[in-house]
């Protein structure tokens, strides 16, 4: 793809991205006294570099502290830097709401630069993927905000977990992750909190920080509920969300009555690798039987492949299913993995270290290195979207583990005044060369 980054789009570099992120840091309501040693964004951007610099722990993090710390003030902006304890302290209180607003500002970047553009999926709209993840379980640490399932031995587990949100589309490998919304205890509540009610805060957020935003929500079949179509047409939110016969065998019973009766309508092509496209779909269906007015748009489609495989996938939405809208609705449909493969799995298993415990706390620490992993992957969203430099670093050094080892080489053995000129370092081999003079490079 394409790099969108010019002299008319700096601010979507990294180190204009990590300025903004600051300054949103500074705003951040910080309860302590003023006479503190350490700022609450200092705590909160030393947090978000352990993430933005891969760290694979905060133990690592705070190792390098001394030797890092240079760098870590010239590119993030910090005035101190914490060490570990330091950092855990402070952010353990910091309210989850308060870091929603560096996700609004970099989106909002994003559509000053027409990033966006290319993520326009159908009829003007953008699909916005949504889906359930856990991040963390322990029958032995526990905080504050931790769900408890206690099992039939008595034990107790307590996890975090989170729903996640980002714009999605088929023919891109990069996701626009928005804020997620932490699925914890509320504050006054002795039940756990369930993805339901995360999703019904999300859509509020969402609405509220883009109220004119058009978007195709795709989710799975355990959002193939009557209450929660209604909150998305409250919002204004179209949908394509999957459905499964054991689970929806009223939809089911419904499309096959349909195409005995002839009233189903069909689709089918070849494409040119021999698969067969086989769609099917049947109008105004009622969701289910307790539901019988809450009409829906049932679609089916099967692929099937010269060896014989057969893949089956079937959804319900708003939209209108017409012999043009068949095809891209149902790719739509399918793209609700990304949020799986592009955006935890990435967070899983490209460096992000996402199962792993950075540190709990009493309250609020571990949604706060959550949403600040979250961010990190954002604006690296950004910068592979973006960025000729990073780019042209990616392609030469093949996989993102490999890019991400030897930022932190470099970050190590070279003063350094931006991320720019730390990407031409690899691009150059700086194992070649003598450090740089901390002139070198600036872009400022």
């Amino acid at each position: 793809m394409d790099g969108c980054y010019s002299k008319e789009r700096q601010h979507l570099s990294p180190d204009a991205l990590y300025r903004l992120v600051r300054a949103e840091f500074n705003n951040v309501p910080d309860h302590r006294s003023d006479s503190a040693q350490i700022s609450l964004g200092d705590a909160l951007m030393a947090g978000y570099a352990v993430f933005a610099l891969k760290a694979p722990s905060l133990l690592s993090f705070d190792d390098r502290r001394a030797s890092d710390e240079a760098n870590l003030k010239s590119l993030f902006g910090m005035k101190n830097v914490p060490c570990d304890t330091q950092m855990r302290t402070i952010l353990d209180d910091v309210a989850s709401e308060s870091l929603r607003s560096p996700f609004t500002s970099v989106f909002r970047q994003l559509q000053r630069g027409k990033v966006l553009e290319q993520f326009v999926f159908f009829q003007g709209q953008y699909l916005m993927a949504l889906d359930g993840t856990s991040y963390f379980s322990s029958e032995k640490i526990r905080c504050s905000s931790c769900l408890e399932k206690k099992s039939r031995n008595g034990k107790i587990a307590y996890s975090h977990q989170m729903l996640g949100a980002a714009l999605v589309h088929p023919d891109l490998r990069e996701v626009i992750p928005l804020c997620p919304e932490p699925i914890i205890k509320q504050d006054g509540d002795t039940k756990n909190d369930c993805e339901r009610n995360g999703t019904r805060r999300l859509l509020e957020h969402f609405r509220r920080e883009h109220p004119v935003l058009p978007v195709i929500v795709v989710e799975d079949a355990l959002s193939a509920n009557a209450p929660h179509l209604a909150d998305l047409a409250r919002h204004n939110i179209r949908f394509v969300v999957g459905i499964k016969p054991g689970s929806q065998a009223f939809l089911f019973e419904q499309m096959q009555t349909a195409f005995e009766e002839g009233r189903t309508q069909v689709l089918t092509s070849v494409d040119e690798k021999g698969v067969l496209h086989h769609y099917r779909w049947l109008e105004k269906a009622a969701l289910n039987e307790s539901h019988p007015n809450v009409l829906v748009n049932m679609l089916e489609f099967w692929e099937i492949h010269p060896d014989g495989t057969i893949r089956h996938f079937s959804w319900i939405t708003d939209l209108t299913v017409a012999t043009d809208t068949v095809a891209p609705l149902a790719a739509g449909g399918r793209a609700r993995w990304h949020i799986e493969n592009e955006t935890f799995n990435t967070l899983k298993n490209q460096g992000y270290h996402f199962d792993h415990n950075f540190g709990h706390g009493k309250n609020n620490l571990s949604v706060v290195f959550a949403l600040l992993m979250m961010l990190a992957f954002l604006i690296d969203q950004t910068t592979q979207l973006c960025d000729l430099h990073f780019q042209a670093v990616w392609k030469k050094l093949g996989s993102k583990r490999n890019l991400w080892e030897q930022v932190r080489g470099a970050f190590r053995h070279f003063k350094l005044t931006s991320m720019r000129q730390l990407y031409e370092l690899l691009l150059i081999d700086y194992k070649a060369v003598p450090p740089l003079s901390p002139s070198a490079g600036d872009t400022s």
